[in-house]
């Protein structure tokens, strides 16, 4: 494997979180992802669906993960079923797990072919009353291609009509949020490639620089470190282009006097930074843009301390808003006049910072975790802050990853450069 995978303990412990909330005579079932298509016989890289490999470490398309905790026979309490091998395979495609491959990674003792699946399921379904089935239930997810899991369900309801069918969903949500320690391990590993990948562009970076050659330059670091790429399509945005919160054309001029904005982050085992920098293409901001940075980095220090437990993210934004309001105003981006007669859903400081400040991290970029419970020890949270100001062709962002704990939060990416004279000493070395 190109990268490290956690130990089999991991995969052991999060499996048991699901054991402890599964009711009597409950069957539990979890799907690898398809690999997709693209045209003619092109197919997109394999992704492993996350709560998969949160629960048994199998990177590997056709994969089944069965667990049954109350089934007679102790073997058949967990299962892990994958896709047979065989030497016309291992010509086209490459290596695929073997059994005991397999065995090792997950901490599973009973590996099975896929082969076998249907078959073994039956005889499980006879002795399950709950079923539980896994959907995508993320806040923002927008599924328009049938996915492995959904065939699934249609296809388990039409054979066994009189269980009861159950979400995993929700209780994944909530043991994903809070990060095991090794999977802190993880995230650490992607935030440190992300950093090298940030060193190597200070250097690089130049007035004419085209914003691809930058991307190119990140990516070439992060595969050289382990990394399959970037954790998601990233952000290279120069000039007015970093006010358009999604760019990623990447394709425009880097000119003498602008700021580029990079939103990027590597991944590593299938866990992602998300780093966010502004730096100027000359290697020196000028007065109004070193201004607007210090403003963003206040903002972002003062948002990593009210992260903490117990606090709930919707008090926790209205707060950060609170925060950029002021400094607005001491930009002179807003004034008295313009709070006064705001629309409460609408605030003035929104003209200018139109995004959260926070989101969950881990598996997904975005990702899964309720966003109404309060604040727990264990989470890991982008914090990033930023000011788009498209009049002035300025826009920044500052994005580092936090791991919230008991007493404060550990800043996974205190490495990366972010103090605006150490940016601009490491760009004229």
């Amino acid at each position: 494997m190109r990268y490290q995978p956690a130990s089999a303990s991991l995969y052991k412990k999060n499996r048991n979180k699901v054991i402890e909330r599964l009711p009597s005579k409950s069957i539990a079932v979890f799907h690898s992802n398809d690999i997709l298509p693209t045209n003619a016989d092109g197919t997109m890289r394999f992704r492993q669906n996350n709560d998969l490999l949160y629960l048994c470490g199998i990177d590997q398309e056709e994969t089944i993960l069965v667990i049954c905790p109350d089934y007679p026979e102790p073997s058949m309490r967990e299962m892990l079923f994958i896709k047979p091998t065989s030497e016309q395979i291992a010509i086209w495609e490459g290596h695929k797990f073997t059994q005991e491959e397999a065995k090792a990674l997950s901490g599973i003792t009973n590996i099975k072919w896929t082969t076998d699946f249907e078959l073994i399921f039956q005889s499980l379904m006879t002795l399950s009353k709950h079923v539980f089935l896994n959907t995508n239930e993320h806040l923002r997810a927008d599924v328009k291609v049938q996915t492995r899991d959904a065939r699934f369900i249609k296809d388990c309801k039409e054979k066994f009509p009189l269980h009861q069918y159950h979400r995993v969903a929700p209780m994944m949500h909530k043991f994903r949020s809070v990060k095991e320690p090794e999977e802190i391990i993880q995230l650490q590993k992607a935030c440190d490639i992300t950093e090298s990948g940030f060193r190597r562009v200070l250097s690089f970076v130049k007035p004419a620089v085209l914003e691809y050659e930058i991307e190119a330059e990140y990516l070439h670091e992060f595969v050289k470190q382990g990394s399959r790429g970037f954790a998601y399509e990233p952000i290279i945005a120069s000039g007015k282009n970093a006010c358009v919160l999604h760019y990623i054309q990447n394709n425009g001029p880097c000119q003498d006097g602008d700021l580029i904005l990079f939103d990027v982050g590597a991944e590593y085992g299938n866990y992602n930074a998300d780093m966010s920098r502004s730096i100027p293409v000359n290697g020196r901001f000028s007065k109004r843009q070193r201004q607007v940075y210090d403003a963003v980095l206040r903002v972002q220090r003062e948002a990593m301390n009210l992260l903490r437990p117990g606090i709930s993210i919707q008090a926790y934004h209205k707060e950060i808003g609170l925060i950029m309001q002021a400094e607005l105003v001491s930009l002179g981006l807003i004034d008295q006049t313009d709070i006064k007669n705001q629309d409460p859903e609408k605030p003035a400081y929104r003209k200018y910072f139109m995004h959260g400040t926070s989101h969950h991290l881990g598996l997904d970029v975005h990702d899964v975790g309720t966003m109404h419970d309060p604040i727990q020890a264990g989470m890991v949270f982008t914090v990033e802050p930023g000011i788009y100001i498209l009049e002035e062709g300025l826009g920044i962002r500052l994005e580092n990853n936090i791991v919230i704990e008991e007493n404060g939060y550990r800043d996974l990416m205190k490495n990366i450069p972010i103090d605006p004279e150490e940016i601009e000493t490491l760009m004229n070395e």
